[in-house]
């Protein structure tokens, strides 16, 4: 899902600030890693089906609570000037917060989702998972499997470490806010879909 851009606008490393005047330019979206872009494409119509399905339990999950669920439309800044990424949903509590001189970069996540990919999961679990770990409003890391029922959550801990859970078929998701996803009520129809 993710390639280095090949045209002009890449062929030259672009600042943070160009990055983003750039991506509002665009009719697909681009991540930004210390001057390299690279392109996101779409997801398959499973990938497409359990980040709508995710998104919809979170909101349900948080409803009463002073939190906003994002589409993945949501520019993330993983580290201001130097990484923007996007999630297949991501909440924010507490008030939603733009970097600085920005309309459009999150700078405050408090949960992240990504739905796996062949062609993302090393990268999400690897590079952007690292980057995560190092947003300081981040308490909770989504992983989304599309081979089975299966959704792994890393949840930061008081002492700032991460508890790491498997929740399968018939289990629910505890956020660290204390909101609860039904882990079948995100994948209920996903599996008659093709996973591409």
């Amino acid at each position: 899902m993710f390639a280095r851009m090949g045209d002009a606008a890449t062929t030259r490393r672009m600042s943070a600030a160009e990055y983003l005047e750039w991506e509002r330019e665009q009719g697909a979206k681009h991540e930004y890693h210390l001057g390299e872009v690279f392109a996101r494409a779409g997801g398959s119509p499973r990938h497409n089906v359990l980040s709508n399905a995710v998104g919809a339990e979170l909101r349900a999950a948080v409803r009463g609570k002073p939190c906003h669920v994002l589409s993945p439309d949501q520019r993330i800044s993983a580290k201001q000037g130097e990484r923007y990424v996007y999630a297949d949903s991501v909440v924010a509590c507490g008030g939603v917060r733009m970097e600085p001189g920005t309309s459009d970069v999150l700078a405050n996540p408090s949960v992240v989702v990504e739905v796996l990919s062949p062609s993302t999961e090393a990268y999400d679990r690897g590079e952007k998972w690292a980057a995560y770990q190092r947003i300081p409003s981040l308490t909770d890391y989504l992983l989304v499997s599309q081979i089975s029922v299966r959704v792994e959550h890393f949840r930061r801990e008081a002492d700032g470490s991460w508890r790491y859970r498997v929740i399968e078929a018939g289990g629910a998701i505890t956020l660290a806010n204390g909101a609860t996803l039904p882990v079948d009520a995100i994948y209920e129809g996903a599996f008659e879909l093709d996973a591409g």
